[in-house]
C-alpha cells in the first residue's frame, strides 16, 4: 500500500501517522510496567519463581532478546515494508501478551518474555525510520516526541496494573488477556490506514558488512552506545524494580506502589519539553548545546536516586522520583537529535 499523493495529502497523512502509532508505542511499554507493577500477585500464582535472581531473570531476558536483535529488525525495517513490519510486531504483541495469561510455570514464562523481546525489537526501528521518512524537515523532532509520548503513557499506566491484580474479580491474568485483545484488535484498522513511505524518502541500499564494520571501528559512535547504555542501567532499575522497593520500604500494598512509582513519568514528560526547549536555544549560541543539557540530566540521576533509597517518608521518595523523571526527560529528549 503506498502513501497519498500530493504535498498538502502527504503533510496531513504524516501527522496520522504518528497519531496511528502512540497506541502501538504505548502497548510496547505497558507490557514492561505491568510485570513490575504486578510482580507479587505473579510469583505467589507462578511456581518456581520463588526468589528475586529468578524474576530478575524474567525481566532480563526480554532485555538480552530486545538488545541482541534489534539491529536485526532496524535491517529488516530497512530492506522491506515498514508497514508489514510493524503490523506484524503488534500482531506478535498481543498474541504473547495474550499466551503471558496462560503460562503455569517459570519456563513459560521465560519464554513469553523471549517472545516478547522479538517482536518489540522490530517495532521501534520501522516505527521510528517511517516517522522519519514522513516528517523530514522541521516537524520531524516535534513528531518523535509526541510518539514517545505514547511510551510515558504506556508506563504510567502500566503501573496501575498493580490495582488490577489486587482486585480477586479481575487479577494479573485477564490484565494481559484485555491488553492483548486490544492489541489484536487495534492491529486490524491499523493495516488498513497505515501506508509505505513515499518512494522519495526511501533510503539506498547499502552493505550491511560494511556498515557494521565502519560503526563499530567509529570511536564516537562508541562512545555515544556507551553514553546511551550506562544511564539505561538507571533507567530500567527504576521501571523494573521501583515498585517493589516502594512497597517494601513503605509497607505499600502493590496497587498503591505501582502508583507511587508512576510520578517519575509525568516528571519525564516536563523534562523533555523543557530540556528541548532549553536544548534549542543553547545550540543557538554552543553548538554542543544539547550535550550540556543532556549532562545536566544525567547528573539529576545520582542525588535523586540517593534521595529514594534514602528516604524515611513517601514524599522524600517521590520528590526523588520527580527529580530523576527530570533529569530523564533533559536526557531523552536530546538522544536522537545527538545522535543524528
Amino acid at each position: 500500500m503506498s502513501a497519498p499523493s500530493g504535498s498538502h495529502t502527504i503533510f496531513q497523512y504524516a501527522w496520522l501517522i504518528v497519531v496511528l502509532l502512540v497506541p502501538v508505542a504505548l502497548l510496547n511499554y505497558l507490557d514492561r510496567q505491568m510485570l513490575a507493577a504486578m510482580k507479587s500477585s505473579m510469583i505467589s500464582d507462578i511456581p518456581g519463581i520463588d526468589n528475586k535472581e529468578n524474576w530478575g531473570l524474567v525481566l532480563a531476558v526480554f532485555k538480552w532478546v530486545y538488545a541482541g536483535l534489534s539491529p536485526f529488525g532496524g535491517y529488516v525495517a530497512d530492506r522491506i515494508s515498514r508497514r508489514h513490519v510493524i503490523c506484524l510486531s503488534l500482531l506478535v504483541w498481543s498474541l504473547v501478551t495474550w499466551l503471558t495469561a496462560e503460562v503455569s510455570t517459570f519456563q513459560q514464562l521465560l519464554l513469553m518474555r523471549a517472545l516478547m523481546g522479538i517482536s518489540e525489537a522490530f517495532y521501534i526501528p520501522a516505527a521510528l525510520a517511517l516517522i522519519t521518512d514522513y516528517h523530514t524537515g522541521r516537524s520531524r523532532s516535534l513528531a518523535v516526541g509526541v510518539h514517545q509520548t505514547g511510551i510515558y503513557a504506556g508506563l504510567i499506566l502500566g503501573g496501575m496494573a498493580g490495582y488490577a491484580a489486587d482486585a480477586p474479580q479481575i487479577g494479573w491474568r485477564f490484565v494481559f488477556s484485555g491488553c492483548g485483545l486490544a492489541g489484536i484488535l487495534y492491529a486490524l484498522p491499523l493495516m488498513l490506514i497505515l501506508k509505505n513511505p513515499p518512494q522519495a524518502a526511501l533510503r539506498q541500499t547499502f552493505n550491511p558488512a560494511q556498515t557494521l564494520q565502519a560503526l563499530l571501528t567509529n570511536v564516537n559512535f562508541l562512545l555515544l552506545v556507551l553514553y546511551f547504555t550506562l544511564p539505561a542501567i538507571a533507567g530500567w532499575v527504576v521501571r523494573d524494580w521501583m515498585p517493589d522497593i516502594l512497597r517494601e520500604k513503605f509497607s505499600l500494598s502493590q496497587g498503591k506502589a505501582g502508583l507511587v512509582s508512576t510520578f517519575v513519568h509525568p516528571a519525564c514528560i516536563l523534562g523533555a519539553a523543557v530540556g528541548g526547549l532549553l536544548a534549542d536555544r543553547w545550540m543557538q549560541r554552543n553548538h554542543r548545546g544539547r550535550i550540556f543539557i543532556s549532562a545536566i540530566g544525567m547528573a539529576m540521576f545520582l542525588p535523586s536516586l540517593y534521595a529514594v533509597g534514602s528516604a524515611h517518608t513517601q514524599f522524600t521518595a517521590m520528590a526523588g522520583l520527580v527529580l530523576f523523571g527530570i533529569g530523564w526527560g533533559f536526557f531523552d529528549c536530546n538522544n536522537m537529535p545527538i545522535l543524528c
